[in-house]
Parts: structure tokens; C-alpha cells; sequence
């Protein structure tokens, strides 16, 4: 496996003692703009599918890295990654990680070229306000990669279970 395929996620808390990232978070930092993510619940046999997003699912941006770097082939490959952080109130009952959510008024200051000092970033790779953000379910249909359409990612109402089930 290349190490292209092992870095889709880089952890906001070791990104400075990483080889692949220890340039590129003082030299190569990016915004990645989104108007959501997603994360999966089990329920028995089930994935279920939720959306987060932020305020009315207005864009936001995700706190990224880009590098460029040669293979052993020769070829000049670019990619980027996405900083994750520890999950804020509304995501830490699905997951332990949630992608860094940069604040607008941060923009400037993470895409400076001119700030090198990790200190000045630091306080932008914490979780986002939880209170700023809504989630719900979505179609089950987003767990199969062979559907793209938008419908996968409409929104639903899921079947609460009646007490007989619960036993």
C-alpha cells in the first residue's frame, strides 16, 4: 500500500511528528470547502448514514494539506489530506474523529504562506462548535458506491422501534 493511500486523514494532534505532514502544516496548508460529511451508526446489521453540517448546510471549509512529490516512477503526484480532530458533542456518539472545520474568520490566517510557526495555527485544529452545527439521517442508499444521486443524500425519517421490539 502507498503511503498515498494510508494519509486520506491526518490527526491534528501528531501532524508535527509525522514525516508526510511535517512540512506541509507549516508550508502547505489548504482549505477544502464542503457543505457536509458523514458518518456511519450500527444499528444490528445496519449502517446508518448521518449528515453534519454546519448552520442551515451553508459551505464551510475543512482544515487540509497539499504536497507534491515524485513516485519512484517518475511522475510528479499532487494530493492533499484532511485534518481530523477529537469529535465534538454532536458527532462523539458515532465517532472518535471529526474533520477540523475552519472558522471564516481563521481563513486568512491558516492559508498565510508567511505563518511558519505551528503556535500561531494550533488554536484553529480544535473541534467546532457543536451548537453551530445540525446532523441527520440519510438514505441508506449512500453506503453503496454504485448509487450517485441526490436522493442518497436526502434526508430521512427512521423507524423508531415499538416496545415489542425492544425485547
Amino acid at each position: 500500500m502507498s503511503i498515498g493511500t494510508r494519509t486520506l486523514n491526518a490527526r491534528s494532534e501528531t501532524v508535527t511528528t509525522k514525516p508526510a505532514f511535517r512540512e506541509p502544516i507549516l508550508t502547505k496548508r489548504c482549505l477544502i470547502p464542503s457543505d457536509g460529511f458523514y458518518e456511519w451508526r450500527k444499528m444490528g446489521s445496519v449502517k446508518q448514514p448521518y449528515c453534519f453540517e454546519v448552520g442551515e448546510g451553508e459551505l464551510f471549509a475543512l482544515a487540509g494539506l497539499w504536497d507534491q512529490w515524485e513516485s519512484p516512477e517518475g511522475q510528479i503526484i499532487e494530493s492533499c489530506t484532511i485534518l481530523t480532530t477529537t469529535p465534538n458533542s454532536l458527532v462523539a456518539d458515532l465517532h472518535d474523529r471529526m474533520p477540523v472545520i475552519v472558522m471564516p474568520d481563521k481563513y486568512d490566517l491558516w492559508l498565510d504562506p508567511d505563518v511558519n510557526d505551528f503556535n500561531a495555527i494550533r488554536d484553529i485544529l480544535r473541534p467546532y462548535d457543536a451548537n453551530l452545527m445540525r446532523r441527520y439521517p440519510v438514505s441508506r442508499k449512500l453506503n453503496n458506491s454504485k448509487i450517485d444521486d441526490a436522493e442518497s443524500a436526502s434526508r430521512v425519517t427512521l423507524d423508531t422501534p415499538t416496545q415489542q421490539r425492544l425485547f
